[in-house]
């Protein structure tokens, strides 16, 4: 049985969210709290196993309470965030203090979508009960990342492919940091609701040498660039011509997932074939394994993420069961693999 603690200034907000729990046949809240002064004392009283905490409370705001968690009694988190601008910001930075996932407030008026909400958090406890809390910063700087260095050999023609789910975050900001700026164009689907994910481009922009963007319909795709699938929408790599194209879609989720990671690795596949390079990051369930099993058997070179750098070893388990990865590897070794393979390719492609 996962013991759960739900803190929400909001009564209404700790009472929905208490029965939505409760409904799972393996959890349980074991107590609810209204601000963070409350909840440090019944966290040592009751010793939950994942705590769902507010972003933005009185007295201390859920940023402030996370970095003190994450210091003095390290435990998985699952934000639970508004939709607003700052709620995003603030959210992004709970995940790199540590917070394992987070979850947008339920529209307590709204009935429609409450029953797909509940599954969601049941979910997302569940991933927050198996993860290793502790893998990513806890109120510290981190070490400054080693840039893995392109040579000249590097096919233009590369992309790298990359899926990620429950704390692919701070996964997908580790691996773009070991990057260069003259890197391969970088195409990712991260598990992330609408809203979430421009501003998730706009942050890591700022954070690596290479351009970020949230990705448009009918963007080429150019090297040095990172294109993130926007929440809510499928993205597709599609060809063009002599170039390589985004190609976005509301088609009904796949996984449970939209945008889903499957649906851009199967497109790599048949877009990209050979000269795609795919790596499937941390996240809970299946969604990838057989995409990237496909861009395998299209001659794509495949990475997964280790279970030791994984905050949940769960889409990487999955491809690494279907042998649809050629190397496992811890997450600091990922950027140089991918540029390794680019420089293979670029080798080939000369010869």
């Amino acid at each position: 049985m996962i013991r759960v603690m739900v803190v929400d200034d909001s009564a209404l907000v700790r009472k929905v969210l208490t029965d939505m729990i409760d409904r799972a046949p393996n959890m349980e809240v074991v107590g609810t709290a209204p601000d963070p002064y409350a909840a440090r004392e019944k966290i040592k009283k009751l010793n939950p196993d994942v705590l769902t905490l507010d972003v933005e409370m009185p007295k201390m705001d859920g940023i402030d309470f996370l970095e003190k968690i994450m210091r003095l009694r390290p435990m998985p988190v699952v934000m639970v965030s508004s939709l607003t601008e700052k709620g995003n910001e603030t959210t992004l930075r709970a995940l790199e203090l540590g917070a394992v996932d987070f979850i947008t407030k339920p529209k307590v008026e709204v009935a429609e979508g409450l029953q797909e909400y509940t599954e969601e958090l049941h979910d997302k406890i569940q991933a927050a009960a198996l993860s290793k809390v502790g893998r990513r910063s806890r109120n510290q700087a981190p070490d400054k990342p080693v840039v893995a260095r392109a040579s000249q050999r590097i096919s233009s023609e590369k992309l790298i492919i990359v899926g990620a789910s429950t704390g692919g975050t701070e996964a997908i900001r580790t691996l773009l940091q070991g990057l260069p700026p003259e890197s391969p164009a970088i195409l990712i689907t991260q598990h992330m609701p609408g809203g979430f994910t421009r501003s998730f481009a706009e942050r890591l922009d700022g954070q690596v040498a290479l351009t970020v963007q949230e990705a448009s319909d009918g963007t080429r795709v150019r090297p040095g660039n990172v294109y993130i699938a926007p929440g809510g929408r499928h993205m597709r790599v599609i060809r063009s011509g002599a170039d390589y194209q985004v190609a976005l879609n509301d088609a009904p989720p796949v996984n449970r997932h939209r945008p889903s990671v499957d649906v851009l690795f199967e497109s790599a596949a048949t877009a990209v074939g050979r000269n795609a390079i795919g790596m499937i990051l941390t996240g809970m369930g299946n969604d990838g394994a057989k995409g990237l099993a496909a861009m395998q058997a299209a001659g794509a070179r495949t990475f997964a993420q280790d279970e030791a750098t994984c905050v949940v070893y769960g889409m990487p388990r999955e491809a690494v069961a279907l042998g649809a990865a050629d190397e496992v590897l811890p997450l600091a070794r990922l950027a140089a693999a991918a540029l390794g393979a680019a420089e293979q390719a670029g080798r080939a492609t000369r010869l």
